[in-house]
């Protein structure tokens, strides 16, 4: 599920969908401008107080650009997410399993061209947590990534890994 009802069962779908949030991009820009424009209001009121040597621009910027790329991964990881449960339903005629579709399209999302390993029981989610803040730290965008993990979701062998799954207890 992706988005309240919508649901994604193409990569090309799911960039359809994820291009609509690029507004979000454009807010953080603005609220960027902003926060350099208040900078030196900030400075005066803590003139005193001086204790951090990091310049606050930085600061702000970054703490902006790192929450708007987790806010962006979030939804690259539901649209994925998406798109691996279409894929295994289509593939075994049942409901995908909840606890698989997450740990595909966690693995997808960070190793896109590695074949997901269902009998890893590792998920990775704080990994996957700090690729997002590192990204943000350095003004990275993650489109490519997604775009990545979405063509690889097209290619798994979902009745296979459905198959592993069930046979390993899940």
């Amino acid at each position: 599920m992706l988005l309240g009802d919508v649901r994604v069962s193409s990569a090309a779908e799911a960039r359809q969908l994820l291009k609509r949030d690029e507004q979000t991009e454009a807010l953080s820009g603005d609220i960027q401008r902003v926060v350099v424009l208040a900078v030196p209001i900030v400075r005066r009121l803590a003139r005193g107080a001086r204790v951090m040597k990091v310049p606050w621009v930085f600061v702000a910027s970054t703490t902006i650009s790192m929450g708007v790329t987790v806010r962006r991964g979030v939804k690259e990881i539901q649209a994925l997410s998406s798109l691996v449960a279409h894929r295994l339903e289509a593939a075994t005629g049942t409901p995908a399993d909840p606890a698989l579709v997450k740990k595909l399209a966690v693995d997808l999302y960070l190793h896109p061209r590695r074949q997901p390993h269902v009998d890893d029981d590792r998920l990775r989610i704080v990994r996957l947590t700090r690729k997002w803040l590192l990204l943000g730290a350095f003004g990275r965008k993650t489109e490519r990534r997604a775009s990545r993990a979405l063509e690889a979701a097209e290619k798994i062998d979902a009745a296979a890994l459905a198959a592993k799954w069930a046979e390993s207890g899940h």
